[in-house]
């Protein structure tokens, strides 16, 4: 088909399709049409499938197709387009980086379809909650080591596997219990509850799942740390609840994500040790309500429409002065608790390099910027590593 009878044919079959009850054709066994109404909002376009190439036998030229180019998404691709158009519901803030839209995650890659709403749920895609659950634990497990020693790897292999399991119930949690408003915010309308790729019975199920498995990690720690480790449960399922009550849901999961700090001392150790323990605890609270703030000021917006609350919209215009204090309150926090440890001086320049990397996220980032704030939320994971580092050398060489 020559190029003008290829646009004379997509032009017929969008005034007709009002009328017609046959798809548009383009191969003998052709998808139906994609639109039911001429005109579709853009949340509708967005939850279309991807659309495939299909073999053209008189591809179109690049005049021609560049002419088309409004009618791309209505029809089926000709093998002379260099890709298929996505039109997965991928937050645009999410999948872009600079303009450019970010490359498919290893799950969409690698797992079966049918695997993929449940590695999505416990967000597996996204390893920065792990890190971020995961580093109270790394830093208190360190702390607790003998002087001149190096952390219990097991410890260290178990916890991290509990950051994986309890990182992924708590946002099967949250989503279950948000799954109403997920589908209002524009950054979280793809999650699997809100798009309906998973049902909450099934989301249950695989809470069950992940809470048995994260069990058999518990047992294998002694009797104090599973009383300890079973009481953080209270915290998990009732951290989502708070966005609908305070404005301060981003200090309910500091206390949530740090209770590894207490954890993994109580481990090693069989109790707690308040003056080391208690400032590790506060110093990741204040941490976490510094990182928290900056992610949330990517909903802010949404949030207002939807009446949910968070720091982001307490604090306001006066957000780096708040998260400024809560990053010098987590510093004091670390040095203190580094100090009655009596950890070493490689401890402490590692911390100087931390507070550094916490007073570059708090002084550059755009909180009117999507983006960028979540790059800077990003690059906690670092924060995180220089704390854990400090720890390691200033204890192998107390």
């Amino acid at each position: 088909m020559a190029p003008s009878a290829l646009l004379r044919a997509a032009a017929a079959a969008l005034r007709r399709r009002a009328r017609i009850a046959a798809p548009l054709t383009h191969t003998p066994t052709p998808p139906p049409f994609p639109f039911d109404d001429p005109t579709p909002n853009p949340a509708a376009r967005r939850h279309l499938i991807t659309l495939t190439r299909r073999p053209c036998p008189n591809p179109p030229s690049a005049a021609a197709a560049a002419a088309a180019s409004y009618y791309v998404d209505r029809i089926l691709l000709p093998s002379t387009f260099s890709r298929p158009l996505s039109t997965s519901s991928r937050s645009t803030d999410e999948g872009k980086e600079d303009g450019v839209p970010a490359a498919a995650s290893w799950v969409e890659r690698r797992l079966p379809e049918a695997a993929r709403p449940y590695a999505m749920l416990a967000r597996l895609d996204k390893p920065i909650g792990t890190w971020l659950l995961a580093w109270p634990c790394m830093w208190s497990i360190t702390i607790a080591a003998m002087p001149g020693e190096l952390p219990d790897l097991k410890m260290l292999g178990l916890f991290g596997c509990g950051a994986i399991l309890l990182r992924g119930a708590g946002c099967t949690v949250n989503d279950l219990l948000d799954r109403d408003i997920d589908n209002k915010v524009e950054r979280t309308k793809s999650r699997p509850f809100a798009s309906r790729a998973l049902t909450p019975t099934q989301g249950v199920c695989f809470l069950g799942s992940q809470l048995l498995l994260g069990l058999g990690i518990l047992l294998q720690l002694n009797n104090f740390s599973r009383v300890l480790g079973a009481s953080s449960l209270l915290l998990v399922f009732s951290y989502p609840l708070m966005k609908r009550f305070t404005f301060w849901p981003q200090a309910f999961l500091g206390l949530t994500f740090n209770w590894g700090a207490l954890l993994g001392w109580a481990a090693i150790k069989g109790s707690l040790h308040p003056a080391v323990i208690l400032p590790l605890y506060t110093a990741g609270i204040c941490w976490t309500l510094v990182y928290d703030t900056i992610y949330a000021h990517q909903d802010k917006e949404d949030d207002l429409k939807v009446g949910v609350k968070s720091t982001a919209l307490r604090f306001g215009d006066l957000t780096k002065q708040w998260i400024s204090a809560f990053g010098a309150a987590s510093i004091g926090g670390l040095a203190l608790s580094g100090y009655n440890a009596e950890l070493a001086w490689p401890y402490y320049p590692l911390l100087t390099a931390a507070a550094a990397q916490l007073a570059w996220q708090i002084s550059t980032v755009d909180l009117s910027d999507r983006a960028d704030c979540n790059r800077k939320f990003l690059s906690n994971k670092w924060f995180g590593a220089l704390v854990f580092w400090g720890i390691v050398f200033g204890r192998l060489t107390s």
